[in-house]
């Protein structure tokens, strides 16, 4: 599969973690890469996606990889589902949150205990100057993070490492969509709707929205 913008933020995304958490919600998980990640951290790990196709794959991978069932895979839609009200400490949603109306937050801001926190890693569409320059400051880093993930998996590695199945199996046809609105939209609704929130753009055509929960 090679260099994965969403798999690069991982690390970014555990350094939000609460002190202490039990409980996760991943929103669009996919084939569930981040999920086990999450599990592998002891805690207690919802996930799911509107793709049959990607929840059938990441319980398989799961079964293959952990030895155990891992996080708890469902297919499901958020928009359509109910979450317990503040029950989360941790949840994400990674490049899918353009799949659905934005105001889906409210439904996850309400699903967070008292002190969680709430991580998207966002989608925008290039609208601006600065979203372009940005843009365009990302392209040599890309190309030079692709070439360096293609020369790194030449190399003959171990098929399991760390709990993690190899990425190029874990790819599904899924459901995608582009992004639609353009960020300082995003930053608009989200002051309404997250108080507190910062949001920061991150360089691969992606930003970080982190709420914390103040009970």
């Amino acid at each position: 599969m090679g260099f994965d913008h969403n798999d690069h933020y991982h690390p970014l995304l555990i350094r939000h973690l609460p002190p202490h958490p039990r409980t996760a919600l991943d929103v669009g998980c996919g084939t569930g890469r981040f999920a086990r990640r999450l599990a592998r951290l002891g805690m207690e790990v919802d996930a799911i996606d509107p793709s049959p196709e990607a929840i059938a794959r990441a319980r398989a991978l799961s079964r293959e990889v952990t030895g155990g069932p891992g996080p708890r895979f469902e297919h499901a839609d958020v928009t359509d589902v109910h979450l317990p009200k503040a029950h989360y400490d941790f949840i994400s949603c990674l490049a899918s949150i353009h799949h659905m109306p934005f105001t889906t937050v409210t439904a996850l801001r309400d699903a967070l205990a008292p002190g969680g926190v709430l991580v998207i890693l966002g989608c925008y569409p290039e609208k601006t100057a600065l979203d372009w320059a940005w843009s365009l400051a990302a392209v040599p880093v890309n190309a030079a993070a692709r070439l360096a993930v293609a020369a790194r998996d030449r190399v003959p590695r171990g098929r399991v490492r760390s709990g993690l199945a190899p990425a190029g199996r874990e790819r599904v046809q899924a459901p995608v969509a582009p992004p639609a609105v353009p960020l300082p939209e995003i930053r608009g609704q989200a002051a309404a709707l997250l108080p507190g929130c910062r949001i920061r753009r991150l360089l691969f055509w992606r930003y970080l929205l982190v709420f914390r929960d103040g009970g």
